[in-house]
């Protein structure tokens, strides 16, 4: 089972929410996986403290082109949606920080003139923080696309047991590629102006995604009811609220998983786990049950 803690915005406590229910559900579960999908700006290992064990490669293919059995004929160039492969004069170019690694193009190309070759863009680590599994992502420096990279986070867990994702902020292309075959997705919000405006875009992109889901309002006592009416007007569910404790800010701040640093918030995260899994759990069967496509 695969559940996804997102965000319409950054700061509002989604690695807090996510590190916090890896601990509690280590506690209660034979597997449990920690998948740090921000690969941008990872720092779920802050937290958790992994041991790393092992570090890969991660990134995706793009075209490489003999230019002697290249006959110019375009069919590369017209397949590739994102002009990263184009023919200029007697030579075909290719822009690989404009690829997306489809494979399109050497797909199309008649005379077997494209092949693929590795571009790598990022890295990840693989560990174990106690009983929990860890896996973890970094772009690298430069590089424009972090969904190949997201991809081979996703890819390091296990076919068993519980799978806890740590997507990145917002609502752009890295969410979707962490989300999007979430069983269950908890979205962070906080009681501002600017939580309620970034809660209803994710909350659009999940719908969009046909993803079940509900809302953790952290920092709960701070700010108006306007998340609270929201939430309440579209038939969210409010899975759980933090307050706003200054002991939560100090165990963050020292890096510390809060529900293990102060044992009295466990009970809330270990609720917020029991809820999520029921929620989860038919979704879950139906996906199971659900033929696979390839993609």
């Amino acid at each position: 089972m695969k559940i996804a803690v997102a965000s319409g915005k950054g700061g509002t406590g989604k690695t807090t929410v996510a590190t916090s229910l890896a601990y509690v559900a280590s506690q209660n579960q034979s597997t449990v996986t920690f998948l740090d999908c921000d690969v941008e700006n990872p720092n779920g290992h802050i937290f958790l403290k992994p041991d790393l064990e092992q570090r890969q490669p991660a990134g995706h293919s793009r075209p490489s082109v003999d230019q002697a059995r290249c006959t110019l004929c375009g069919s590369c160039a017209a397949t590739c949606q994102f002009s990263a492969i184009v023919c200029v004069g007697n030579t075909v170019l290719v822009y690989p920080e404009l690829c997306h690694g489809c494979g399109g193009c050497w797909w199309a190309c008649p005379e077997e003139a494209i092949t693929e070759v590795p571009h790598e863009i990022g890295a990840v680590e693989l560990g174990h923080a106690g009983p929990i599994r860890f896996a973890g992502g970094l772009l690298n420096v430069g590089a424009a696309k972090s969904p190949p990279v997201i991809k081979a986070v996703k890819a390091a867990a296990p076919e068993t047991g519980l799978v806890i994702i740590d997507a990145p902020p917002g609502t752009s292309c890295p969410v979707v590629e962490s989300i999007r075959d979430a069983d269950f997705v908890i979205l962070v919000t906080e009681p501002t102006p600017f939580g309620l405006n970034d809660l209803k875009l994710a909350v659009d992109m999940v719908r969009v995604l046909e993803r079940p889901f509900g809302a953790v309002i952290n920092r709960a006592d701070l700010g108006d009811d306007a998340v609270r009416r929201y939430c309440q007007q579209e038939g969210i569910q409010i899975l759980a609220e933090i307050p706003d404790d200054r002991q939560i800010a100090e165990a963050y701040s020292r890096g510390g998983t809060i529900s293990e640093v102060l044992p009295a918030y466990g009970p809330l995260f270990l609720e917020l786990l029991d809820r999520v899994l029921g929620e989860a759990a038919p979704a879950a069967e139906t996906a199971a049950q659900r033929p696979q496509q390839p993609r």
